[in-house]
């Protein structure tokens, strides 16, 4: 049985079902042991869509409901329905191509987006309903991805910032992200006060929270910080828990998944 993380915020609006997923639970073996969720690490493609699977069955979801994008660390949001219900569920080459935003306002769609170290980011907007997955590497968290999903929301739903409900998952930490100079200086075009989020961590080094950066993001867009819920888990820290590209190079994928019901 798959281990799975939800958030008590989505929960209690009774309007989705989501998940991110652990390492606990699946069928792959070695480095990628065993819920792998992620094609293109090395993992035979059969153990992925068996993972999937398992996970979708614990959600009580469609596995051929999925829709994937082939994320690029951008910010490029992509407004999926029916049609493109399957699009990178069992085969990577059908994933929506430079995508790293999902929307959707159609029930039984299945959003996902895959991690190991990044900042997951959920979005629900109760009135329309719709939902939204965000992927926010450092890349992404310095092309603001979180402020992009926010304004493809509105335009694409008429959401309005102040009532959506917005998840920040578990991802590295500021105790483990360590970045070097040419991502400071991309930190410190983004954020006015980047020293705020970048402690020195010795010459030419730094670590960046990125949870913060993203928070931070969300707020500047319109969404309450009330709103706002931030796991406290490290990814890098709890490898026994969560795959870890930083804490081991080799490693399997968690993934973000929200289905509107």
């Amino acid at each position: 049985m798959p281990e799975l993380l939800t958030f008590a915020l989505l929960d209690a609006t009774g309007l989705v079902k989501h998940a991110f997923t652990t390492r606990r639970g699946g069928v792959s073996t070695g480095p990628l042991a065993s819920l792998n969720m992620g094609f293109g690490v090395g993992d035979a493609p059969e153990n992925v869509r068996a993972n999937r699977r398992l996970v979708c069955e614990a959600l009580g979801c469609d596995p051929a409901h999925i829709v994937a994008g082939r994320q690029v660390h951008g910010h490029r949001a992509a407004v999926v329905g029916a049609a493109e219900r399957g699009r990178g569920a069992l085969d990577p080459e059908t994933a929506l191509p430079g995508t790293d935003i999902l929307l959707t306002a159609t029930k039984g769609v299945v959003l996902t987006s895959y991690y190991a170290d990044c900042v997951p980011l959920f979005f629900l907007d109760p009135a329309v309903p719709a939902a939204a997955l965000a992927h926010a590497g450092w890349r992404g968290t310095v092309q603001k991805a979180g402020a992009a999903c926010v304004r493809a929301m509105t335009a694409a739903f008429g959401s309005e910032p102040g009532r959506l409900w917005a998840v920040i998952g578990p991802a590295a930490g500021r105790c483990c992200y360590e970045v070097d100079e040419p991502v400071q200086r991309e930190f410190a075009r983004a954020f006015p006060r980047w020293p705020d989020l970048l402690m020195p961590r010795g010459p030419g080094r730094w670590l960046a929270d990125l949870k913060e950066a993203n928070r931070r993001t969300l707020v500047a867009a319109g969404v309450r910080p009330e709103r706002i819920e931030v796991s406290p888990l490290c990814t890098v820290c709890r490898p026994d828990l969560f795959f870890s590209y930083r804490g081991a190079g080799v490693t399997g994928r968690m993934a973000s998944l929200m289905v509107l019901v």
